[in-house]
This record gives structure tokens, C-alpha cells and sequence, in this order.
């Protein structure tokens, strides 16, 4: 896996753009001054979760006797999972039940940005070599950014694409998602394998 790869990886999986939707509906009992405040704050949260399970998640899974084998097959499956919602979403938002006033951690943070998928994908990629650590944070970093810009200018992207737009872009982030899963399953069968 390379930097480029890795960052691909995390910005799919993080989804700003199929985010934006949400994080507009969330923001709306927010005084329009604070919102920018909120999304710093929920962003930076977001990031000390991943960086946490970049550095501690590898540890864990090996005191759990966790194979890498075993961690790429169950990534796979998640983002595959995901990428399929991302395709073809159900009814009700992916953040679960509406929260009143200012969110706080839930549901911006985690699991929007920091979710399931987001921690497993960290750890795979921190597991494929944890000698590239430097490589691997600053591929969650680019990612992070990326989304942060995204999310920061969600009133803007919004107004621009319109709701249809959105959605495309969503559905067309989750078809490329569906073939990373794939292919992160395979590589975790044939790696198990041989």
C-alpha cells in the first residue's frame, strides 16, 4: 500500500460529500455563527479518535490474537457494508435518531467521520507495515484535511451540486468503495490461503 492508496482509502471511507447532507440537518439548531465552531471541534474529535486507533488499534488486535489475515477480510466486509449504503441508502439518516441542539461527539465525529469503517481501515493500514508510520499518518492527515475542507464549505457544495448532485457524487464515492472493499477482502482470503 502507498501514501496515495492509503489516502484514498481513508477520504472514501470518511465520506465528506456524502456527509454534507447531514451535517447541514445536524447544524441546523446551531446559531449560525457557531457553526464553523462545531465542525472544527466535531473534525478535530474525529482525528484524535483515528490517530488513537492508528497507533493503539494494532496493539489491541494482537492481544486479541488478531490476524492481519483476518482484519483485512473483516474491513473488507465492513466497507463493503457501507459502500453498499452509500449506493443504495435506506430509509432515515445514517446517524441514527435526531439529536436536539448542539450535536457533541454524536453523531459528526463518531461514527460520521470516525466510524467503524474509518478505525478498521486505520488499523489495516497501520498493520500492513508499522514501520511506515510516518507514511500512514500523513496519509490519515490528508485525508482529514480533505474532508475537513469539504465540510467546512458543506453551505457552499450544497448550494452548488444541489441535493441530486450530492447524492451522485455519494453513490459514485460508494462504487469505487465497493471495489476497494472487494479487493481488500480478496487480498485477505489469498493471503490466508497460501
Amino acid at each position: 500500500m502507498t501514501l496515495v492508496s492509503a489516502f484514498l482509502l481513508l477520504f472514501l471511507v470518511m465520506d465528506p460529500a456524502g456527509n454534507v447532507p447531514v451535517f447541514l440537518a445536524a447544524l441546523k439548531p446551531v446559531a449560525p455563527g457557531r457553526r464553523r465552531l462545531v465542525i472544527v471541534r466535531e473534525l478535530l474529535i474525529a482525528l484524535g479518535v483515528l490517530v488513537l486507533f492508528l497507533f493503539a488499534g494494532p496493539t489491541v488486535l494482537g492481544a486479541l490474537g488478531i490476524s492481519e489475515q483476518a482484519l483485512s477480510i473483516a474491513g473488507g466486509i465492513i466497507l463493503f457494508l457501507i459502500a453498499l449504503r452509500m449506493i443504495f441508502p435506506g430509509q432515515g439518516g445514517p446517524a441514527g435518531d435526531e439529536i436536539e441542539g448542539e450535536p457533541f461527539v454524536v453523531p459528526l465525529a463518531i461514527p460520521l467521520l470516525a466510524g467503524p469503517s474509518a478505525m478498521a481501515s486505520v488499523m489495516l493500514v497501520m498493520s500492513t507495515d508499522p514501520t511506515r508510520w510516518p507514511t500512514w499518518l500523513a496519509a490519515l492527515l490528508l485525508a482529514w484535511t480533505t474532508s475537513a475542507v469539504i465540510l467546512l464549505l458543506a453551505n457552499r457544495l450544497s448550494r452548488f451540486f444541489g441535493r441530486r448532485g450530492l447524492i451522485a457524487i455519494e453513490r459514485l464515492m460508494g462504487m469505487i468503495l465497493t471495489a476497494v472493499a472487494v479487493e481488500m477482502f480478496m487480498r485477505g482470503v489469498a493471503a490466508y490461503g497460501g
